[in-house]
């Protein structure tokens, strides 16, 4: 049965719908922790060794941390592979010539798949600047996420990288949310224009919470 969901295009759509949601509703508690910042050094620097150490006494220290870790490498890949054959198959099924595509559709495509091949390569980016300091450009300092933070965003090219990486998010999750719904049959005449709408809300608020802390950095809000 896990076979025959995988080979079928109607399953690649189900796991791309679900993975989707699991990586959006992650986005939503990471953009909420992100805004800690606002409220000092002592605060976020606080979060961030919370999440080291959530779970515990049952679990070992930073257990539960890479289960997120996995659960979230789990979504991207099944997310990515499956949108990789869906985009073969389309271009397999498509006749040779066809160029009749409505604008819309063809934006909305191609709006996902460069906004997630911009995302995937941020993704690294992000993790080997602030996770392990390979990258980062002022000293990186573990433990001390705050100062971490305000190294990064304190760079033209970082704030550059995060900024078109959110507006890309914001764009991928504006189309990704309404035919995650579509797929798992939630769409109807009916709720389309609320499902637009709550899609429209999350990607707004989304890139505006992500933005904002860089923003913050460059302007002196946090230092």
């Amino acid at each position: 049965m896990t076979r025959t969901l995988w080979d079928s295009t109607v399953g690649k759509k189900v796991i791309m719908a679900v993975s989707g949601l699991v990586m959006l509703l992650y986005l939503v508690v990471h953009m909420i922790g992100n805004l800690k910042i606002f409220f000092g050094a002592g605060e976020f620097n606080h979060y961030a060794h919370w999440l080291r150490t959530m779970g515990e006494p049952f679990l070992h220290h930073e257990w539960a941390l890479w289960l997120v870790r996995i659960g979230l490498v789990a979504a991207v890949v099944l997310h990515g592979v499956s949108a990789y054959h869906l985009s073969r198959r389309d271009i397999r099924a498509r006749p040779s010539g066809y160029v009749h595509r409505k604008p819309r559709a063809a934006y909305a495509t191609r709006t996902m798949r460069w906004g997630g091949i911009i995302l995937a390569l941020f993704i690294v980016w992000h993790i080997l600047d602030l996770t392990t300091g390979t990258v980062h450009p002022g000293g990186f300092q573990s433990g001390r996420p705050y100062q971490n933070v305000i190294d990064t965003f304190s760079t033209w090219y970082g704030n550059t990288v995060y900024i078109v990486a959110v507006l890309a998010l914001g764009l991928h999750v504006q189309h990704g949310f309404w035919s995650a719904a579509q797929t798992l049959g939630v769409g109807n005449a009916t709720r389309d224009r609320i499902l637009k709408t709550t899609a429209n809300a999350l990607a707004l608020v989304l890139t505006a919470g992500f933005v904002a802390v860089p923003v913050a950095v460059m302007t002196g809000v946090v230092s």
